[in-house]
Order: C-alpha cells, then structure tokens, then sequence
C-alpha cells in the first residue's frame, strides 16, 4: 500500500483506527464454538462491523500459530474478507539473520499477503532490511513498546536512551530501500510520543496500547498526529471482547465508533 493511499484513508474515514485481531478461541462467544471455524466466523463478523470505521487490522500471529494447521487456516480466510483498500498488518515481531528474514518476509508479502509486518531491530540492519526490499510493503519496527519491561532494555543510556538509537539509525536504511520503515511507539508512554516524533518527524508510527493497556487518543493525536496523517493507533481486547454474547459484533463497533469519533475531533 502507498503512503499517499493510507493518508487518503485516514482524511476520508476521520480515522487512524487500527483494530487488532488478537482472537482467542477461549475468549469467543460460545454460540460461535459450534461453528466449523469459529474464530474464522468472529473475526468476519468484527471485520463486517467495523470496516469503515477503521484504515487497518492487526492480526496478532500468536494466537493464530497456537492453534497450529487450523490457526493457519483461519487467519488466511480472515485476510480473504478484510476490503482490499485497508492495511493489513502482520503482528509478527520477527528478526533474524538475512536469510532467515527474507524467508519471514517472503512468508508475509508474498505467501499470505499482508501489507505489513512488524519486526524487531536487535540484530540490527541485515535482519531488517530483507523485509524493506519489497515495494509499497510496510516494516513496523519495535522502537518504544507499550508493556512494562520496555523498561529493562529500551531506556539504556549513553546520553541517548537504546531506543533513540533505533530511531535514529534505522531510518538511514529506508533511504537504501522500496519499502516504508514506520515504527512500533506504545501509547503507554505520551511523555515520549512527543520527543519521538521531533526524532522521526516523516515516519508513520503504529501505536499500541489505546483501550485495555490504558492509552488515550487525545495523549497519542496531541504528541505525534501529523498533517499526513501518521499515526495508526491500535486497539485490541478494549473492541473486539467488547462484549461476549450474542452482541459482540455490535459492541466492538459501538467501541470502535467511540475511538474513530475522538479521533475525527482531531482530523
């Protein structure tokens, strides 16, 4: 997907709503449990509720490959009914060595498809840049994430916290490359959002944790919004178990409504 696409999304939409497909088979409504593929016909009946309100999904791969085969299975279905005109992002956290990594993105942009994928840096460059060879595909990598032991590596500092370094580093390599690099920035930490983004003032930042981790729209828009766009805050558990009985369909839209409305406030 091309930059100039999403933006267009987001101003037509007033949204930069990214919900996220974190499907647990122990979490569904039980009338859906005797379906052939349950956690297939949850995240149809989110996606058909919720698709015009939101520029993109994120399935969360782990609860797909815990499943094993069937997981597999249901995610590919899951991606055949999301519209083509929105992002899909792979939540994969993957990083490896070169070879490794152009197999993981092979398996991403190729084999199943998605728009884009997240990645982690630690291996630096070589890891990352596989996944930036493809055109108008989408790294997302880890920069400042949203859970609590972001504090044991991501704040070391040398004068510049680890994640600075990131930042700074990792966008000389989207200069070398056809791909969009954006960044994982978790909304748990707006005293950062702003800082972050006078360090990457033309990247599009995914950012986790609005809704159940405590996040707010108004802090994340406030610190890092851009006349771009730019941003694409996630939310998970807070729409799609909005509700667990027979109207989940209509709670997680009633919850995704209630972030696209603040979010339009600021479009």
């Amino acid at each position: 997907m091309q930059a100039e696409k999403l933006t267009a999304q987001i101003f037509q939409k007033k949204s930069f709503l990214c919900i996220g497909l974190d499907t647990d088979l122990n979490r569904i409504p039980e009338f859906l449990q005797g379906e052939q593929d349950p956690v297939f016909e949850f995240n149809k009946r989110i996606i058909e509720a919720t698709s015009d309100l939101a520029v993109a999904y994120k399935p969360n791969l782990a609860f797909y490959e815990a499943m094993g085969p069937s997981g597999w299975r249901s995610l590919e279905r899951t991606l055949e009914v999301i519209p083509d005109d929105i992002m899909v992002i792979a939540d994969a956290k993957r990083g490896d060595i070169g070879n490794t990594a152009r197999k993981y993105a092979e398996t991403f942009f190729q084999r199943y498809d998605f728009e884009a994928v997240t990645v982690a840096p630690y291996m630096g460059k070589d890891s990352v840049q596989p996944f930036l060879e493809y055109e108008d595909k989408w790294v997302f990598l880890l920069a400042l994430t949203s859970n609590a032991g972001a504090q044991d590596f991501q704040y070391i500092s040398d004068g510049k916290t680890l994640h600075e370094h990131v930042l700074e580093k990792s966008q000389s390599w989207a200069n070398e490359s056809v791909g969009e690099l954006g960044f994982v920035v978790g909304a748990t930490r707006p005293e950062d959002l702003g800082r972050i983004r006078q360090l990457a003032p033309k990247s599009w930042f995914l950012v986790p944790g609005v809704g159940a981790q405590g996040g707010t729209v108004e802090e994340v828009a406030s610190a890092a919004l851009t006349d771009f766009g730019g941003l694409l805050v996630n939310s998970s558990r807070g729409i799609i178990y909005a509700s667990n009985g027979a109207d989940f369909a209509q709670a997680a839209r009633n919850a995704a409504l209630n972030l696209q409305q603040k979010m339009a406030e600021f479009l």
